[in-house]
C-alpha cells in the first residue's frame, strides 16, 4: 500500500508574461491548470493508474503571484475511496532570488482512476504512518470543513 509520503510532489513554475493577467500577476486559470496537472501526477503515483479530474473543492486565491516570481505548488494524496483519490494542493509565491515564500492558494482536487476505455478502476488503500504524514492528512481534512 502506498504511503502519503510516496505521493508527495512539488514543482515550480516561473511566472512569465504569457502567464499573467491585466495587472501583471499570475492568471488564476494558469495556476489552476498547474495544480491540476501536479495533482493528477500525485494521484497516478498513488494508484498506478491513469487519473482524471472529477472535482475541485474551494479553490481560493488569497494572494497574487507577481510576474517574475515563482509559483511553488505541492500535492499529496490524503484520502482514497474505491476508485477515487483526494489530493491536497497548495501554492506559494516564491522570490527566485531569495527563496522567500508566502502561501497564496489551497484546495483539494478529487481524481478518479480509469482504465484505457475510461472505466473507473479500484485504487489501493492509503497508508498514513509517520507523524508528518498524519499532520499533512489532518491539515487536508481540516481544510475540508
Amino acid at each position: 500500500m502506498p504511503s502519503l509520503s510516496d505521493t508527495y510532489l512539488e514543482n515550480r513554475f516561473r511566472v512569465q508574461p504569457n502567464d499573467a493577467n491585466n495587472v501583471e500577476t499570475l492568471h488564476g486559470g494558469n495556476l489552476m491548470k498547474w495544480m491540476d496537472e501536479l495533482g493528477a501526477m500525485s494521484a497516478m503515483r498513488f494508484s498506478g493508474e491513469t487519473c482524471v479530474t472529477a472535482g475541485v473543492d474551494d479553490l481560493s486565491f488569497h494572494r497574487p503571484i507577481p510576474l517574475g516570481e515563482t509559483a511553488l505548488v505541492d500535492a499529496y494524496v490524503y484520502e482514497a475511496g474505491r476508485t477515487s483519490v483526494k489530493v491536497r494542493l497548495r501554492a506559494w509565491r516564491e522570490d527566485p532570488r531569495t527563496g522567500d515564500t508566502e502561501r497564496t492558494t489551497g484546495s483539494s482536487f478529487t481524481f478518479v482512476a480509469v482504465e484505457a476505455d475510461g472505466t473507473p478502476v479500484s485504487v489501493p488503500e492509503l497508508t498514513v504512518e509517520s507523524d508528518e504524514e498524519k499532520r499533512l492528512q489532518q491539515e487536508a481534512l481540516d481544510a475540508e470543513s
